[in-house]
């Protein structure tokens, strides 16, 4: 039943919609198609038949246009004309129509160029294209858009409709091959470095056109442009290009549109189509024709990203050059593109005089948007030659750094600004070089997103608000440029950053720019926010400043800081400029010859005793009871690493530079350190056992804890502990003086396992005095194993309290120098407390000390005697 009921619903609704559909909004279930979600259009004017005194009153460019339309007259369904429509009609001067034809409903929605007729050529206006969608019901509704140009509207026709889908380009194949039957065009004025001054403009419509044509400048090989090429270039006015690519040869010959720019649009002008040929050799030839303007001519661009060899074209005997058949003249002209072996030249001869006259050239570039390669080979070799240059004269003032900083960065905004080029909805560029990173993002009237998205570099990123700038521009168009230098801080030094307080000034970051080229009204609607990665290490006490270039200081004026961490800043500017990340830090302390040698003396003491420690547990005879490796270990890893230590220390200058080496050493270092503490804890588990097994000492550690077992364990865990951190963070070993890094807290991977260490040596010695006490009651405390067990405990308790608490000091020796001095003695005669504890306060070791010395004694007193008696 409920069937039945839902399908004559459905019928009525359909019915009721198409009653309605003279409404302005239609509406339906499926709101997504806009068949059925449009607005409609009846201005009764926009027919041919219309009729008002002054037909240039009529302009399309001033209505905010947003959706789908469909047109209606007098209550009659109607639609943009698809066929020529003459000048001066539908109440404006220029009206418009669509070329190439209606879809039918199976093509869905397609997109349709939008011609205007003017001096006998159907198209010699072009438009924004549209997207057009045939709907059921036999009527077409159009996405429109805001014209190129006032004083112009879309034209409604009420006649038959010309349905056709866009066709594909067949392919040509003429009788003779015009690739060897040409004629040359070698007008050097073509070149698109050319800038005419009125009323010098060339007009290609005095030109008697005939045939295939071949573009020549200055002997090289060259082409008709196939991007956007500015107004007022290429000796004349309107530069013509070709719209839709160059073939293949396997191509054949192919027609393609000719554009001239106006008016943020590149495709604001349109001349009748050429038909195009690629030929075998890498060259180009041309059927031409009378263009439709005048003040217009064909474009030439000449492949200039390396030295180019001139090579005289292959041509047959039907192939002639001409000469030009214009009034002579003599245009001023500017280097648009520069030769890149001019550059390289510069860079070989080191020449500060000849890079200055280069970056004159690029400074008077007039080309308006240039190829992407030209623009990046042209900035490597400017980049390329300054470095070199700068090698060159190591000792260059401060006033010669900051003019050859401000000329590199007006450069290269000024070739990046070459990079934008207009756009009906949304465009961007990007590239990588050595020395610059960049990225171009530009927006159109029509642009679809909300935001842009961000636009990142490997050292940093921008987010600022394009759509809102593009929004108070009156053609509603807007694009940024956004470049990051790897190289500039070497002419803007951090140190042009004046502060009233005297500290060391670092440059964390490269040196960025942003720009907003080609777009009038510059005011930002919000800040814009940077995030800086940093380059260098980041010191915890270090004061950030986000500062940007002015002329000649870096100041922050309008930049703060929003957020940082070890790793990177986020700064937030009410401003675009040239921006950069200065870290501030305090000069360290002036060299204390005092401390220097306070610190070689006790590091030397220190080893003295480590290795008279070793000597007396490797040759002193000891009891069967006393276990010395975890004593002999602590002393060769310590002695180690307070000789490896003192060695660094003594050549820093020379270590330091070779980042490698100084991680290794820093990492040997903690490695060293840990594997003394891992053995005092062995010490500490041994004397456990000792005293809970008591006699059975010597029995249990033979069975359970062997040496090799000790070694394994003593080193292995210091060397794990020490791989998972270079696994994890590589970059936190090799600071300033070839230590582990304070950032990150990377530190903890030392101290870490050095506060469970001694933390479980706590609670060891805890475990201990309660096993020993009692023991003691249960005991006679005058037997010798009790005894020996008391003087074990009360000297690895004295272990760890020198060998660990020292380290304690090191949290608060900051700006303390009696603290500062009492850690370097505790920890630098740890060698000396460990001789103390275990050799000179041992009875048995001190007897054969003595022992000794009688014998060395006796010895020498022979050896005096029998010298004497010889006598």
């Amino acid at each position: 039943m409920t069937s039945f009921i839902r399908a004559p619903i459905s019928v009525m609704l359909y019915v009721l919609a198409c009653v309605t559909a003279t409404q302005e909004t239609t509406t339906d279930a499926n709101l997504s198609d806009p068949c059925y979600n449009y607005t409609v259009l009846d201005n009764p004017w926009r027919t041919d038949s219309s009729s008002i005194s002054n037909p240039s009153s009529m302009c399309d460019r001033s209505v905010i246009w947003s959706g789908w339309y469909r047109l209606f007259i007098n209550g009659l369904s109607t639609h943009i004309s698809d066929t020529c429509v003459a000048q001066s009609s539908c109440g404006t001067d220029v009206a418009l129509w669509i070329h190439g034809g209606h879809p039918t409903v199976q093509d869905g929605v397609v997109t349709r160029d939008i011609c205007g007729y003017c001096i006998n050529y159907c198209c010699y206006y072009g438009s924004y294209p549209i997207k057009v969608k045939a709907c059921p019901g036999n009527y077409y509704i159009y996405e429109l858009v805001r014209p190129t140009f006032c004083i112009s509207v879309y034209f409604a026709d009420l006649g038959s409709i010309n349905t056709s889908s866009t066709a594909a380009i067949s392919t040509v194949y003429p009788s003779v091959d015009p690739c060897y039957n040409y004629t040359v065009l070698d007008n050097p004025w073509r070149a698109n470095s050319s800038r005419p001054s009125n009323p010098s403009f060339m007009c290609d419509q005095s030109v008697t056109w005939r045939g295939w044509y071949r573009l020549f400048i200055n002997g090289l090989s060259a082409h008709i442009p196939d991007t956007c090429v500015a107004q007022s270039s290429c000796g004349t006015d309107t530069a013509l290009w070709i719209r839709g690519g160059h073939p293949t040869v396997q191509d054949g010959v192919v027609t393609r549109d000719i554009c001239g720019y106006a008016i943020s649009y590149c495709c604001y002008y349109m001349s009748y189509p050429i038909k195009v040929k690629a030929c075998p050799g890498n060259y180009y030839v041309y059927e031409l024709v009378r263009p439709a303007l005048c003040n217009s001519a064909y474009c030439a661009v000449v492949n200039i990203s390396s030295t180019v060899t001139a090579v005289a074209p292959e041509m047959s005997s039907a192939a002639v050059t001409i000469s030009s058949t214009f009034t002579a003249f003599t245009p001023e002209t500017t280097t648009a593109v520069i030769n890149i072996s001019s550059l390289e030249a510069c860079t070989s001869q080191n020449s500060g005089g000849c890079f200055q006259k280069l970056l004159d050239q690029i400074e008077n570039i007039t080309a308006q948007v240039l190829p992407l390669n030209t623009v990046t080979n042209i900035l490597t070799a400017a980049f390329n030659a300054s470095e070199k240059i700068l090698e060159s004269s190591s000792s260059a003032s401060p006033t010669e750094l900051v003019s050859s900083g401000n000329r590199m960065l007006k450069t290269s905004e000024k070739l990046i600004s070459t990079l934008v080029k207009p756009t009906d909805t949304s465009d961007n560029v990007s590239f990588t070089l050595a020395a610059v990173e960049g990225q171009v993002f530009m927006v159109g009237p029509n642009v679809t997103l909300n935001k842009i998205p961000q636009l990142d570099t490997t050292n940093s990123s921008v987010d600022i608000d394009l759509i809102g700038i593009a929004k108070n521009n009156s053609e509603r168009s807007a694009a940024v440029a956004f470049m990051s230098y790897n190289t500039m801080e070497n002419l803007l030094k951090p140190d042009f950053f004046n502060t009233s307080n005297n500290t060391i000034k670092t440059m964390m970051s490269t040196v960025i720019s942003a720009t907003l080229p080609k777009t009038n009204n510059t005011k930002l609607t919000k800040p814009v926010n940077f995030t800086f990665r940093h380059i260098r290490e980041f010191v915890p006490s270090g004061s950030l400043s986000c500062v940007y270039w002015n002329i000649s200081e870096w100041i922050v004026d309008g930049c703060s800081v929003l957020k940082t961490n070890s790793s990177y800043t986020v700064c937030s500017c009410v401003h675009l400029s040239t921006f950069a990340l200065i870290m501030q830090t305090s000069r360290p302390p002036e060299s204390d010859s005092l401390m220097e040698l306070v610190n070689l003396v006790c590091v030397i003491v220190g080893l003295v005793f480590f290795s008279l420690a070793l000597l007396t547990f490797a040759l002193c005879q000891w009891s069967p009871g006393v276990n010395n490796v975890a004593r002999i270990n602590i002393c060769i890893s310590l002695l180690l690493a307070h000789l490896l230590f003192l060695l660094t220390q003594q050549f820093l200058s020379l270590i330091r530079p070779q980042k490698v080496l100084c991680a290794v050493i820093s990492g040997l270092l903690h490695f060293l350190f840990l594997s003394g503490f891992v053995w005092m804890f062995i010490e500490a588990v041994l004397l456990f056992i000792c005293v809970k097994n008591l006699s059975q000492i010597s029995s249990k550690q033979r069975d359970v804890l062997s040496s090799g077992f000790l070694c394994v364990i003593g080193y292995v865990v210091a060397l794990v502990v020490v791989c998972v951190s270079v696994g994890l963070v590589p970059e936190g070993y090799g600071s300033e003086h070839c230590w582990i890094k304070m950032d990150n807290g990377f530190i903890w991977s030392f101290l870490g396992p050095v506060c469970i260490i001694l933390a479980s040596n706590t609670l060891l010695f805890i475990k201990i005095f309660i096993s020993l006490n009692s023991a003691l009651k249960s005991l006679n405390a005058e037997v010798s194993q009790m005894k020996q067990t008391k003087i074990m405990v009360f000297k690895t308790l004295a272990q760890f309290v020198v060998l660990g608490c020292p380290w304690i000091l090191g949290f608060f020796t900051k700006d303390s120098k009696v603290l500062e001095i009492l850690f370097l003695i505790l920890n630098s005669q740890q060698g000396t407390f460990i001789f103390l504890i275990y050799c000179v306060l041992n009875h048995e070791v001190r007897q054969q000390y003595r022992k000794f010395f009688r014998c060395f004694a006796v010895s020498n007193n022979t050896e005096d005697y029998s010298v004497m008696s010889r006598k």
